[in-house]
């Protein structure tokens, strides 16, 4: 079925008594413990019941662990038996949610599983884009560039969601999917970057592709073929306009130092995409879904 169409489906079964995201994203996985907070007041909610089962305060930190399957909470010298093995940490009206000293939009998923805790940013699928592209392309690029990252991250996190599905998250926060720093890692330009973008991805043959990108691919990018197992039609080998860089990634699909390059030459964010990806066309993701 076609992803788009696929989303589309999904909005039939939303409901409206919980707040609605896009995206789960793995921020921490598999540790004896760690500190959360929020920047508003907020609650920690029993994900089976859906019901507030501690409220926390804001600008407080405090230490999550497991013990075995349950999520155990410190504050001060008291210590609380949360009763579940998956929780949610929610701020109110808006605010953010605190973990490895970054500030994060949505709320947090905290599992315990075997005396770990995996911790989860559950967010809309545009609030995730404006902590990916600061992450991935310099702040101080040209605004073209960051709109083609921002279309190719947006194109790529659409075709790889539930990747990671065996550990309750659609992505990891690291390159090994994508640099995704949280709302700490905003600045006004990729977010603009972002909102003028909102909801466009790359496809080809009516299908979101996985738009991939490297660094640089120092002078050409390679068909995807040559380096794994399946040769994809929509990456093919072009000179990349990063000459001046050495290569830094796979070398397949968008050179990011290549993108700034050739922005700097007039193109615009669609003639970049265009220009790495053979023969794709774009697509738009219904608003209240990537909101």
């Amino acid at each position: 079925m076609n992803i788009i169409k696929f989303i589309l489906t999904l909005l039939v079964y939303v409901t409206v008594s919980t707040p609605t995201y896009a995206i789960k994203i793995g921020l921490i996985d598999s540790v004896p413990f760690t500190y959360i907070g929020t920047s508003t007041q907020g609650y920690i909610i029993d994900t089976n019941t859906n019901k507030s089962i501690y409220r926390i305060e804001a600008m407080k930190p405090y230490k999550f662990k497991a013990k075995k399957n349950v999520v155990i909470i410190e504050s001060g010298s008291h210590e609380y038996n949360l009763g579940a093995s998956m929780v949610q940490v929610r701020p109110i009206d808006n605010g953010f949610c605190s973990v490895k000293q970054k500030w994060y939009r949505g709320e947090f998923i905290l599992k315990a599983v075997n005396g770990n805790l995996t911790v989860i940013n559950n967010l809309n699928l545009e609030d995730y884009l404006r902590g990916v592209v600061p992450s991935e392309m310099p702040s101080k690029w040209n605004f073209e560039a960051q709109k083609a990252q921002a279309i190719a991250a947006r194109s790529y996190a659409i075709a790889n969601l539930n990747k990671r599905g065996s550990r309750g998250y659609d992505l990891k926060d690291t390159p090994e999917d994508q640099a995704y720093g949280g709302a700490s890692s905003e600045t006004s330009q990729t977010n603009r970057a972002c909102d003028e973008t909102r909801g466009i991805v790359i496809t080809y043959d009516q299908k979101v592709i996985p738009a991939y990108y490297s660094a640089s691919a120092g002078g050409h990018t390679i068909n995807s073929g040559d380096v794994w197992a399946k040769d994809l039609p929509y990456l093919r080998a072009v000179p990349s306009f990063d000459d001046n860089v050495k290569k830094n990634g796979h070398g397949i699909g968008m050179s990011q130092h290549g993108a700034n390059n050739l922005a700097g030459k007039g193109y615009n964010a669609y003639q970049i995409l265009t220009y790495f990806y053979n023969n794709v066309k774009f697509g738009k993701l219904n608003p209240t879904w990537s909101i």
